[in-house]
């Protein structure tokens, strides 16, 4: 498995992380230990999590993701050689993240409770990444990286990000938290924590984890060359689309025990013309002689601002399909047939 410098920290870790908001919700504790056990085994270090999972989010599961892998790392005897990933999440209605009932905000009260409460459910002493899951102020859309501006209300009591980044420094010089990272980020935001650390008033930022695949390129916009010229790497999530960059779903399908099935909402690859660049997209992997889901990752794994491409799987094959990823060679004919299909769809689903 080849690594990644994360940012300027002094760490590498693997290309592949190992994304687990499955677990606790569509994977049980047993196994959710085992895609652990069988991702470490192809040499995977980087675990990625967040006080929000499982998904769908909701009060009665809320946590119990990070506690499956406090299980996982308490009976395996590891941790040190390992990088974990948690996340707070930014401004919410929902009141069940904290203990007096009020809704998160991005301050240093909240972000201490959370990051206390996330150590004690991974069982660890220092979270090594942890990231912003996203802003406390309000966006033009989830994901802050619209292909069509609209102009949100900003909140009456947003939070400063140097607030932010003020609670973060404190947790960071006491040994709780690592390094810091971004999720869900514009290249607005982005820049304006870069701009704070080198004026003294936080941590610097590792990493960005924003969603990347080949139905949503809108980070090569403006935050591509942020995070080559900044050293901010992408982790990529949803490489396959919620599964639908794997083919499952061709064709109205509408497999048992799928994230669709059980849950649909998936609404952000359901947009209009998604269908017919998905189908393209999946054929191409046909013509290369490549599984779908092998292709979809490897083509994030290609791009020269990526740090690691965030895999998630509710099956041992599923996981094995993603983990092939790291031994394909990408070709420069599969990125120009890949940039062709682009050219000819562009962003179906930012």
């Amino acid at each position: 498995m080849k690594t990644s410098p994360l940012g300027r920290t002094g760490i590498q870790v693997s290309r592949i992380c190992l994304g687990t908001m499955t677990f606790g919700e569509q994977n049980t504790e047993a196994e959710a230990h085992a895609q652990l056990d069988r991702a470490v085994e192809a040499g995977v270090d980087f675990i990625d999590t967040a006080e929000l999972y499982p998904i769908p989010p909701k009060a009665e599961t809320q946590g119990r993701t990070e506690a499956y892998i406090g299980s996982w790392l308490k009976a395996r005897g590891r941790h040190d050689d390992l990088t974990i990933a948690s996340k707070i999440v930014g401004r919410s209605a929902n009141t069940w993240f904290r203990d007096d009932g009020s809704e998160p905000r991005l301050d240093a009260r909240n972000i201490h409770e959370a990051v206390e409460k996330s150590l004690k459910r991974l069982g660890v002493e220092r979270i090594d990444l942890y990231q912003i899951h996203w802003p406390d102020r309000t966006t033009a859309g989830f994901g802050s990286n619209p292909t069509r501006w609209k102009t949100p209300e900003p909140a009456a009591d947003e939070v400063a990000i140097e607030v932010t980044m003020g609670a973060l420094a404190d947790l960071v010089d006491a040994g709780k938290i690592g390094h810091v990272g971004l999720s869900n980020e514009s290249p607005w935001g982005t820049m304006r924590w870069v701009a704070g650390a080198e004026a003294g008033k936080g941590p610097r930022i590792a990493s960005i984890q924003n969603a990347y695949n080949l139905v949503n390129r809108t980070f090569e916009g403006g935050l591509a060359e942020i995070a080559l010229r900044e050293d901010v790497g992408l982790l990529a999530y949803s490489p396959l689309a919620q599964g639908y960059l794997t083919g499952k779903y061709a064709n109205g399908a509408l497999p048992e025990g799928s994230r669709k099935q059980l849950f649909d909402r998936l609404g952000r690859y359901e947009l209009a013309h998604a269908a017919e660049a998905v189908d393209a997209y999946v054929a191409l992997a046909a013509e290369f002689g490549v599984r779908p889901a092998t292709f979809a990752n490897a083509f994030v794994l290609a791009q020269p601002f990526v740090t690691a491409t965030i895999i998630g799987a509710t099956s041992i094959p599923q996981l094995e399909e993603c983990l092939a990823a790291a031994d394909l060679t990408w070709t420069d004919e599969m990125q120009d047939a890949v940039d062709a299909l682009h050219q000819r769809f562009g962003n179906p689903c930012p």
